[in-house]
């Protein structure tokens, strides 16, 4: 299963119908997910050896449609997990193109340059069935050496930043009379496309970052699969793995009952009076968004987004919730407070070497 921010936004977007010659003609029927899975290992695009060409471009350049053989691998994942759709090469528009390089460009320039070993590139599809995710990509002895970030150019083209973001922070609540949530990532100047695009982009490179890097356990792999003796010091601020649950647990979940609920994208199990409690029980973890408490890689990439957009970036964050119209709670980013310095001291060392 894929760590990956994989949004889903059917009740927020939807994308064209693709045509039946559009599709790419796939090894496995539909419904058959265990053909997927055989399918998916040992696959090309998941091969360096299949990225050399790419890898040869500076890192900044590596923005493309996908290949044919990226569209089969991320059609293969679908049917392996259940969802309906099956995507197909992006029709890059050059506005989209432009602003996906200017929110990279708008990056500092420390943090670009922890990717440039690390990235494959940015490809796009439409019909993901998501904004985007991350996935491994194997050397020849089978270790996961870089990582690949896909984004659906059809979600993308429509995004602006705040309504993006306030959109995702109320998908694990169902809607409730009364109660309001709105996240703020932008200031009204810079609330566009392309900055909605470079958070995105900044989560999904958090993924990239953790890769080879024994901050979290690998997402390919189950908790019941995790060596004991392995060290992952970022993970072990905010975790632990129960093994014969097989689960991660939060160290937070005696007083933090919410969590266990929070579920995004995939249908709300929180009400939305739980808006409230979740959010005060966020507030005496080390968690910098509700987002962030629902799996360890996530905790990571989500942290990473954060920290590089408020503290780096100076950008604003925070999620307001209303009540009957009056604001009643206010969640802001938990950089320079206790409650986060020990996550805060160990991406600063992550950044502190290209810089």
């Amino acid at each position: 299963m894929k760590i990956a921010a994989f949004l889903a936004v059917a009740a927020l977007l939807t994308a064209p119908t693709a045509s039946a010659q559009d599709l790419p003609q796939l090894p496995c029927a539909d419904a058959d997910k265990e053909c997927a899975r055989r399918a998916m290992k040992h696959h090309g695009a998941t091969d360096v050896a299949s990225w050399q060409a790419m890898l040869a471009l500076p890192a900044a350049e590596r923005i493309a449609p996908a290949t044919p053989q990226l569209v089969e691998y991320i059609a293969l994942d679908n049917i392996a997990n259940g969802y309906p759709e099956r995507p197909r090469a992006a029709r890059l528009d050059a506005g989209l193109l432009a602003d996906v390089k200017a929110a990279i460009a708008d990056l500092p320039t420390a943090i670009w340059a922890l990717f440039g070993e690390r990235l494959v590139g940015v490809y796009f599809v439409e019909g993901l069935g998501g904004t985007g995710y991350t996935e491994y990509v194997f050397d020849a002895q089978g270790r996961s050496v870089k990582g690949f970030i896909v984004l659906d150019a059809a979600v993308l083209a429509g995004q602006r930043a705040n309504a993006w973001a306030t959109w995702k922070e109320n998908t694990p609540f169902a809607p409730g009379p009364g109660y309001r949530l709105e996240a703020r990532i932008e200031t009204d100047g810079k609330d566009n496309r392309r900055n909605a695009i470079q958070y995105i982009l900044l989560h999904e490179l958090g993924h990239v970052l953790s890769i080879g890097a024994d901050i979290h356990p690998p997402w390919n792999l189950s908790p019941k699969q995790i060596d004991a003796a392995t060290k992952y010091p970022f993970f072990d601020l905010a975790w632990t793995v129960d093994r014969a649950a097989d689960k991660y647990r939060s160290r937070f979940d005696a007083n933090f009952p919410q969590r266990a609920g929070t579920v995004y994208y995939f249908g709300a199990k929180l009400a939305a009076a739980d808006m409230l409690p979740a959010y005060a029980s966020l507030k005496r973890t080390n968690f910098p968004s509700l987002y962030a408490a629902t799996a360890p890689g996530d905790d990571f990439a989500e942290s990473f987004a954060s920290y590089v957009h408020v503290v780096l970036m100076r950008r604003p964050w925070q999620v307001t919730i209303t009540r009957d119209g009056k604001p009643v709670d206010i969640f802001r980013a938990c950089w320079g407070e206790p409650r986060c310095a020990d996550k805060q001291r160990m991406l600063e060392r992550l950044v502190k070497p290209s810089s």
